[in-house]
């Protein structure tokens, strides 16, 4: 047979194998020098993420790819899934898996009875610390088993009646509404799945995990990024946890359990209810936070908001000011950036560049004594930053709090304690903005909170800055480390949060992320990210322009699509 010429960007150089040749033997060809580098969980070929058992045909560029990796991580998560699904079918084979949402310390899970209760919400299945002990003894041994993960073609109809069988009834809505006559079904050792992406050649790789029990379920936790041999840290933040939980609740009263009942309501015109109904929780969650603050009105002067990249800071804010001044409050607005330090005095990074988003990047002592002096009833001047020339400008733009004004400010740094140390605790209220989606694929394929995010940004800085898709793709893991220095560590010292998560957003972000994501280039460095988005959002089936004509102009997602947010 004829030879097939590779290039490895691994190894820097050329390799010539027989066609048909998997990845998986590739890569044992080229052992020991990636694999004593790296567990190799998958590659990208031409920029494509592919699993182990790909047959080359073709000339092709192949990048091999372990935990360290974006798609490695995610790779070896969906396996992990995969045989924490099959132990619950074996333990418990009337009752269903759902993996529900992204904690800071892994996937949180739920074992649900097959039937919901009366008003839409799952019926879980509280399990012991002793059956959890047992779940997880359970997936070491099939995972020393080094058992393999087979992928197999199958029809709509055998896909309906096998997961119809297993209680899947989310993953069978999904696939009917998708659209395709056949899917690829994964098998381990009988028990069969779909996932929306590749998985590892077997169980063997997948030694490090845990599991703990948490809320009304558990928490499976994976890998750390840094340190493949530990997992992520447990954290109990149960303020997010409520929120999350809050949300998942509610999408199930709305009888909108993952993206294949939401494809329901698109295709049978209900979705403008849906809209409705998504628009009047936020505006009784923006009450009811306006209300807490009302009743703390003898102490509270300061609201602090603060939220990750395109979590709808600003239409929070604006939102909630109106609310305030509903019950009476005059809400007045200062702008976090202007208390900038002047550009010779910001930090730098290990690179060398300035590092606008530590805390050492604000003018604190300004900050403070200002603030101070606002409590106190006096009169002070607010700079305005000049961000071209660097540097802090007074003109005159003079404030002072009277008796029913509240000041509301919004930035990274908005829940630390160390921004502004000086300042009485008691007279600050912080709340923490998030789009914190519940809304899964199916019952064992969660959506990323940071994917929901991300396409939100790239579709507002598209329209707003005109920057390429691409670069929002190339930015935003740098993006997410200052969001997890800068951010999440302080969100639970919130005394309310704003979950600015819509229901009905995917089948709306679809319609401006996808024509986006198809312009950039396979050549590109963000294609393999683009790719996988275009997939994902392959599942969602996307409004029409008449359909969003019924958000209102004040919802949160105006922010992104088309900035009516009044």
């Amino acid at each position: 047979m004829e030879d097939i010429r590779i290039y490895c960007e691994n190894t820097r150089s050329y390799v010539k194998v027989m066609m048909g040749t998997t990845l998986s033997e590739l890569s044992g060809q080229l052992c020991p020098t990636i694999n004593d580098n790296m567990q190799v969980l998958a590659a990208l070929v031409d920029n494509k993420l592919k699993s182990l058992d790909y047959k080359i045909i073709n000339p092709h560029n192949v990048r091999f790819v372990g935990y360290d990796h974006p798609d490695g991580r995610r790779t070896y998560i969906r396996s992990l899934c995969f045989v924490l699904q099959k132990v619950i079918r074996d333990i418990y084979p009337d009752k269903v898996l759902s993996i529900d949402y992204s904690l800071p310390s892994g996937l949180y899970c739920e074992i649900r009875e097959a039937e919901p209760m009366e008003d839409g919400r799952p019926r879980v299945y509280f399990a012991t610390d002793e059956e959890l002990q047992s779940i997880e003894d359970k997936m070491r041994e099939i995972i020393a088993a080094d058992m393999p993960f087979c992928k197999k073609m199958m029809s709509l109809g055998e896909c309906e009646t096998l997961f119809t069988r297993n209680g899947q009834t989310e993953k069978v809505n999904l696939l009917k509404t998708i659209g395709r006559f056949n899917y690829n079904v994964y098998f381990l050792d009988g028990q069969a799945d779909t996932f929306y992406g590749p998985l590892t050649p077997s169980t063997g790789c997948l030694k490090t995990f845990d599991i703990a029990g948490f809320n009304d379920g558990f928490c499976l936790q994976y890998p750390m990024d840094g340190d493949f041999g530990k997992v992520l840290p447990m954290k109990r933040q149960s303020k997010l946890a409520t929120a999350l939980k809050e949300h998942s609740d509610w999408c199930s009263v709305m009888g909108v359990k993952g993206v294949g009942t939401l494809n329901q309501k698109v295709l049978s015109g209900e979705i403008i209810d849906l809209i409705n109904l998504s628009e009047a929780l936020h505006e009784r969650r923006y009450a009811d936070i306006a209300d807490q603050i009302y009743a703390r009105r003898g102490s509270v002067k300061i609201v602090f908001i603060a939220g990750p990249s395109s979590s709808g800071k600003t239409s929070t804010s604006k939102r909630l000011a109106l609310q305030c001044r509903i019950l009476g409050m005059n809400p007045k607005v200062i702008e976090l950036d202007n208390y900038f330090v002047d550009r010779e005095f910001t930090p730098k990074d290990e690179n060398g560049e300035y590092d606008f988003e530590c805390l050492g990047a604000m003018d604190l002592k300004l900050l403070g004594q200002q603030l101070n002096d606002l409590l106190a009833g006096k009169e002070v001047e607010i700079p305005r930053f000049d961000f071209k020339e660097g540097r802090k400008y007074f003109e005159g733009n003079l404030m002072q709090l009277h008796e029913k004004d509240i000041l509301i400010m919004e930035g990274i740094h908005a829940l630390n304690p160390a921004m502004i140390p000086d300042v009485d605790s008691s007279k600050v209220f912080r709340v923490f903005a998030s789009a914190l989606t519940s809304l899964s694929i199916d019952e064992n394929n969660n959506i990323s909170t940071s994917d929901n995010r991300m396409l939100r940004r790239m579709i507002r800085d598209n329209r707003t800055r005109g920057i390429v898709p691409e670069n929002t793709i190339t930015m935003w893991q740098s993006v997410r480390r200052g969001e997890n220095r800068n951010i999440f560590p302080f969100q639970e010292n919130a005394d309310a949060v704003f979950n600015s998560a819509h229901i009905f957003e995917l089948p709306v972000l679809k319609y401006f992320a996808e024509p986006l994501l198809r312009r950039i280039s396979p050549s590109s460095p963000a294609y393999t990210e683009a790719s996988r988005m275009l997939k994902f959002l392959d599942y969602i089936v996307a409004l029409t322009p008449a359909e969003m004509a019924a958000i209102p102009p004040t919802s949160i997602l105006r922010e992104f699509i088309d900035g009516q947010m009044l």
